[in-house]
């Protein structure tokens, strides 16, 4: 597997800052020839935004930096498993390869809740590793939930 634990960092990185913000840790980074061309974070709840997931922002900043919609050579990190609808966006822009984090075993999309990256399954494919510096990212996301629910009780 040839992945950069930086990388993995930066997108970590990002889901701090989304602590702040009062959002779900999950924070992602397209790499495009071994620089971070478009990061993310979740902003569903501060701007209300269903798409507003770490994936999706990373991709729509990758493709303005790229002028274009396909991601070819690029690869992304995300410290959580993707959902469904961030798979699908992941395909459809042609990223190379995803490395993630925390597995989703309740939404994840890369083999958890579902596989939506079974090669041969759409017109492209992306190759995934899961893993990748997992217990910092599930820590991040335990402790932040952890304290969701003291703040509940």
């Amino acid at each position: 597997m040839a992945y950069s634990e930086t990388f993995m960092h930066a997108a970590l990185a990002e889901a701090k800052k989304a602590i702040q913000r009062g959002e779900a840790p999950i924070g992602a980074v397209v790499v495009y020839k071994n620089e971070i061309i478009g990061y993310g974070a979740n902003t569903r709840e501060t701007e209300n935004a269903i798409s507003g997931h770490a994936e999706i922002n990373a991709l729509q900043m990758a493709a303005k930096k790229l002028d274009s919609w396909h991601l070819d050579g690029c690869d992304l990190y995300v410290t959580l498993e993707p959902c469904p609808m961030c798979a699908g966006a992941i395909i459809q822009s042609h990223i190379r390869n995803l490395y993630f984090g925390a597995r989703d075993e309740k939404a994840g999309a890369c083999g958890s809740a579902t596989d939506l990256f079974l090669p041969g399954m759409f017109n492209h494919d992306t190759v995934v590793f899961g893993g990748v510096c997992q217990d910092e990212c599930k820590t991040l996301l335990q402790s932040f939930f952890k304290e969701l629910r003291k703040l509940k009780d």
